[in-house]
C-alpha cells in the first residue's frame, strides 16, 4: 500500500503558513513505515523540535485504477475515515528554503496516524464537518466544502501518476489550525461529532 498525501488543499491553512496557492494539487508520498501502528502513543523524534499535528480526511481505496476521470472516482471508494499528518516543521523550512524534497519532514516513522474508517454513505462528503481537539482545546475546525480539490478532483488528478491499488489511502489536506506538540498532549480528532481518532503525546 501507498500513502498519497494533499498540501496546501485549505486556503486559510496556506495562509498561515505564508504558502503559495498551488495552480494543482500539491502531492506527496509517505512510506509504509510511516504509518503509527494502532493504539500507540506517538514518540516525539529526537532530530525535530517542532513537531506539528495536521487532521485530515482520508479516503481508502477500494480498487485498481489508473487515468480515473473525475465523474467515476467514487466507484474507487467506500470508506472515509481521519488522520493526522505529522510534520517536523523545522525540518520542513529548511528543505523547502534549499529547494530541497520533504520526505524526511512528512515520512519519517509514526508521522501517519490512521483512525477509523466509516462507510462513506454515513456522510454528505461535500459538506463534511471534522475536528481536533488538543487537550480538550478545539485547535482544527475543518469542513470538506473549503476543500481547493474535492475528493473525486483529487483521486482523478492522482490517478493520473500514480495507479491507485486497493488499500492505498489518500490524505486530503489540512485546514488551518495546525500547531506544536509536547509530551502528554492528547489528540482527539472527530467526524461530524463520531471520535475518529485519540492519540497521546511521548
Amino acid at each position: 500500500m501507498k500513502i498519497i498525501c494533499i498540501g496546501r488543499n485549505y486556503a486559510k491553512h496556506i495562509a498561515e503558513l505564508n504558502n503559495e496557492r498551488p495552480a494543482h494539487p500539491v502531492v506527496f508520498l509517505k512510506p509504509d513505515s510511516a504509518i503509527l501502528p494502532t493504539k500507540m502513543p506517538f514518540f516525539i523524534p529526537p532530530f525535530s523540535n517542532d513537531i506539528h499535528y495536521e487532521v485530515e480526511v482520508l479516503v481508502k481505496i477500494n480498487k485498481v485504477g489508473k487515468y480515473i476521470e473525475e465523474k467515476f472516482a467514487p466507484k474507487y471508494y467506500d470508506e472515509i475515515g481521519l488522520g493526522i499528518d505529522f510534520t517536523a516543521r523545522d525540518i520542513q523550512e529548511q528543505c523547502k528554503e534549499k529547494g530541497l524534497p520533504w520526505e524526511k519532514a512528512k515520512g519519517f516513522d509514526g508521522s501517519a496516524v490512521i483512525g477509523t474508517f466509516y462507510p462513506k454513505t454515513d456522510f454528505d462528503l461535500t459538506n463534511l464537518n471534522f475536528t481536533l481537539r488538543k487537550n480538550d482545546t478545539l485547535v482544527q475546525d475543518g469542513n470538506t466544502a473549503s476543500m481547493l480539490w474535492k475528493i473525486d478532483a483529487i483521486i482523478a488528478y492522482v490517478s493520473q501518476y500514480f495507479t491507485l491499488k486497493k488499500g492505498d489511502i489518500i490524505f486530503t489536506g489540512t485546514p488551518a489550525g495546525v500547531g506544536k506538540v509536547v509530551a502528554e498532549d492528547v489528540l482527539v480528532g472527530e467526524i461530524e461529532g463520531r471520535e475518529a481518532l485519540r492519540l497521546k503525546i511521548k
